[in-house]
């Protein structure tokens, strides 16, 4: 099933070369030395997560090169260009020239001639150095712009980090699901939104994590707003975890056709990342706080291969075939009853 129509969004569209460099700088705090001018940035964006490393293009062959993407010259490439001479460096370069190409890193401490690099600066192409491996960085600049391109939805509901477990409490509204984070939190496990959730999917993770507004605030119905971080400290919170499990609570109905034996596993489609989905009915009397963290427990059981329900279910086969074995009709916990005088 689906959580819910919502409108599914790149979290950005496209990014200007310039400011993706001073993020860069800033999240991975290494230095990129920018050899070419200023004005190369000028109108040069990125609009794709994909990196792309250009050798067979300077080889010649550019019937497949993917042009609109961040280029990277790692060793092979820059010790290609070493091995030929001037003449047919200057015509390798230019050939990649003629495309529009957003930005060129140089990778491994590697540094290309300054004919090469006056031929970047002329076609206005940006250029940046940086002392990292090539596999390693690839690794670092791939990982920062999945993130900035990832795939977001809003969802109404309260996130909360149980025992590790991120956990995504649903329901129509005023049903209860703030009041049941609340209680969780009081309980010492931490807060990451209420209210409003930010679903990112990153390859087939899917990240929540509130908005600059709401985050560690939350709307408790007759009382108001409540600044958990002030009230229960820092430990309470967390601004991001992985969305494990959802929890659709639901008023308690007499016909409802609800699991009971948890062998018939219901998934919901997130951005199309299956995440298992609990319906969770509530009555009076139901403490929903302890169930929660049931569930969560549960789930760690069965990420470490234990699922409670099948060994139930392999225990009741066992006990029909020993019956049916022996022909015993007793089915008691205990074979004697000594008495009991009280």
């Amino acid at each position: 099933m689906s959580l819910g129509d919502f409108e599914i969004v790149p979290k950005t569209e496209r990014i200007s070369v310039e400011i993706l460099l001073n993020k860069m700088r800033k999240k991975l705090k290494k230095p990129l030395l920018m050899v070419t001018k200023d004005n190369s940035l000028e109108g040069k964006f990125v609009t794709e997560v994909n990196l792309h490393r250009p050798g067979l293009a300077l080889s010649g062959y550019i019937s497949l090169f993917t042009h609109h993407r961040v280029q990277i010259l790692g060793n092979t490439e820059c010790r290609y260009l070493a091995n030929l001479s001037t003449s047919e460096q200057v015509t390798a370069v230019n050939r990649i020239c003629n495309f529009d190409i957003p930005l060129i890193f140089v990778t491994s401490k590697n540094e290309l001639s300054e004919e090469i690099v006056n031929i970047f600066n002329e076609a206005r192409i940006p250029l940046v150095y940086t002392k990292l491996e090539t596999t390693r960085f690839m690794s670092l600049l791939g990982g920062f712009l999945n993130d900035l391109f990832a795939l977001q939805t809003i969802v109404h509901g309260a996130m909360v980090d149980v025992y590790g477990i991120g956990m995504l409490i649903t329901g129509k509204s005023g049903i209860g699901k703030s009041e049941v984070a609340m209680d969780l939190v009081e309980r010492g496990h931490r807060l990451v939104a209420d209210d409003v959730v930010v679903l990112s999917r990153t390859n087939n993770v899917i990240m929540a994590a509130a908005t600059e507004m709401n985050k560690h605030f939350m709307e408790i119905r007759g009382l108001g707003i409540v600044d958990v971080m002030s009230m229960f400290g820092v430990r309470s919170i967390r601004y991001q975890k992985r969305l494990e499990v959802i929890i659709d609570l639901m008023l308690w109905e007499e016909n409802a056709d609800i699991d009971r034996t948890g062998l018939d596993k219901e998934l919901c489609d997130v951005m199309e990342v299956e995440i298992p989905h609990i319906h969770l009915p509530i009555s009076p009397g139901k403490n929903i706080t302890v169930i929660c963290e049931v569930i969560a427990l549960n789930h760690l059981l069965k990420n470490y291969g234990y699922d409670p329900a099948k060994a139930f279910q392999d225990k009741i086969k066992r006990e029909i075939a020993r019956k049916r074995e022996k022909h015993n009709p007793s089915d008691r916990a205990v074979d004697y009853f000594e008495g009991d005088l009280e």
